[in-house]
């Protein structure tokens, strides 16, 4: 197809039993296992000409911080140079480690902020990732988002072809394909490695002297365009990072597109790889991902969590005298729920946000006691009330049991408990670390016996037909829900997870 100028148109292998006892567990690692975390953010810039990369490269990535803790990394492109850093730790801890700001000023940047869904931990997984020529120079680097579903195929036949893998990542197998093939240019190179990865995947790169990026065709994972002036273009995970580098939302690139620099040409070119992308964006991306002032796919993720609390009043209304909701995305939804039944919200569940490193305590008692640090009652306001407790999601359901006892300590005198999202049945395999489906808890037993083990009076999910209402459509991801998923999951999973 021709260019179109844009301008113009326990995963789990739960911790076992460690050989002195489950004493030495690390209460807030529990904790993450009882959430669908994190997934990565990924942002870039182009510009036709020189631009402060430093900061706003720093700006848009701690704007997607949340999509990520456990490293950041950046890729600039200086006079035809790139340059590379990338370490463990938070965006601002990262750069403020930068010695030289200057080297990272430049007409081109890409970033990255890593939560491990592929791959393990070490510092050779974190992004960008590059591969250099035989002079030891950069010469192209990429950040992914997702995952992919064959790479252990892929990687095994591009060993097999003489390639050296530095990382057990399956992001680097698209870096190491891109590469390989740049013989045929840019464009051909993503192109043909499109053609041959499955999964999900959002990218964006540079080489020396050209911007990309490019989503999947199925378009799982979300991937933005903005504009800061006419010259000036910024890819990114969510708008939010956007609109912390004052750039205007243009639209979503969309599944099986390539957006690109060309030689000799001014501005940013589209190309789409063939006819067959179709939308299947992560509907969990708007139940719990995505920040609540960001907008995907034109949708804007505070309405649907507020319109999620709307609809599950509708399927399951209940008498009660407040409802509160689980910080921060079960909020919104609590305050559509409260809309819809006229009972009255309260923000009355406390949430310390300074919580950043695990704890490490040696008794039961002691660990059980650290949710409280996390979220803390107003007793006052719950004290010999019925109260509806609104969350995005159950997973493990451990999480949710310490909840329930903190507000019967405080004494409530009934609890109802709603998840605004289906029962998550199933693990993610696309750009989500959740846990095993022998650990998710709605994959082995009924709501009553949840409830039951929950202690609540009431407990509903969402369902999924009501879902895919709020979000006015079915071509979405509802793996999680459904165990049907856009691509087939691949055994290789095992590999990179």
């Amino acid at each position: 197809m021709e260019s179109l100028d844009i301008h113009k148109s326990e995963y789990l292998k739960q911790f076992k039993d460690h050989p002195y006892g489950r004493n030495l567990f690390r209460t807030q690692e529990e904790e993450r296992l009882d959430a669908p975390n994190e997934e990565c953010g990924i942002f870039g810039l182009y510009s036709d000409n020189d631009l402060d990369t430093f900061s706003l490269s720093q700006f848009g990535l701690f704007a997607l911080q949340h999509r990520g803790q456990e490293a950041c990394g950046i890729s600039v492109l200086k006079n035809g140079k790139i340059n590379n850093l990338k370490d463990e730790g938070l965006v601002l801890d990262v750069y403020k480690d930068i010695q030289d700001p200057e080297a990272f000023m430049g007409n081109s940047a890409i970033g990255h902020t890593r939560y491990t869904t592929a791959g393990d931990k070490k510092k050779y997984n974190f992004q960008p990732f590059f591969a250099k020529n035989e002079y030891d120079q950069i010469i192209l680097s990429i950040a992914h988002n997702g995952n992919l579903t064959n790479a252990k195929e892929l990687k095994a036949e591009l060993e097999a072809e003489g390639v050296v893998f530095r990382a057990t990542s399956d992001s680097e197998v698209i870096l190491r394909l891109i590469q390989k093939n740049l013989d045929l240019g840019l464009r051909g190179a993503i192109k043909a490695t499109m053609e041959k990865i499955e999964g999900a995947y959002s990218v964006v790169g540079m080489t020396r002297n050209k911007f990309f990026a490019f989503r999947d065709f199925n378009g799982i994972r979300p991937l933005v365009l903005g504009a800061i002036d006419e010259k000036t273009y910024v890819v990114a995970s969510e708008s939010v990072a956007l609109d912390a580098v004052g750039a205007q939302y243009v639209r979503d690139i969309l599944p099986g597109e390539i957006v690109y620099t060309n030689e000799n040409e001014t501005g940013l070119h589209s190309y789409m790889v063939n006819d067959k992308g179709r939308q299947r964006i992560c509907s969990f991306e708007y139940i719990y991902f995505a920040r609540p002032d960001s907008t995907l796919e034109n949708i804007n993720v505070y309405e649907i969590r507020e319109k999620s609390g709307e609809k599950i009043w509708e399927q399951a209304p209940v008498d009660a005298d407040i409802v509160i909701g689980v910080p921060d995305s079960g909020v919104p939804a609590a305050i559509g729920f409260s809309k819809a039944s006229g009972i009255p919200f309260r923000p009355v569940l406390i949430k310390n946000r300074y919580i950043g490193r695990s704890f490490i305590v040696p008794t039961q008692e002691m660990r059980e006691r650290i949710v409280n640090l996390k979220l803390n009652p107003i007793i006052s306001e719950i004290k010999g009330k019925r109260v509806v407790i609104i969350d995005d999601s159950i997973v493990r359901g451990t999480t949710s049991k310490r909840l329930v006892k903190i507000l019967k300590d405080a004494g409530v005198k009934e609890i109802h408990f709603r998840s605004v999202s289906p029962p998550i049945i199933a693990p993610c395999y696309l750009g989500i670390d959740t846990p095993s489906k022998d650990d998710l808890i709605s994959a082995n037993m009924t709501t009553d016996q949840l409830r039951d083990y929950l202690g609540v009076n009431s407990l509903e999910f969402l369902s999924t037909d009501n879902l895919k209402e709020i979000l006015g459509s079915s071509d979405h991801c509802f793996g999680c829900f459904t165990e049907k998923y856009p691509v087939a999951k691949g055994e290789e999973v095992e590999l990179f997870n």
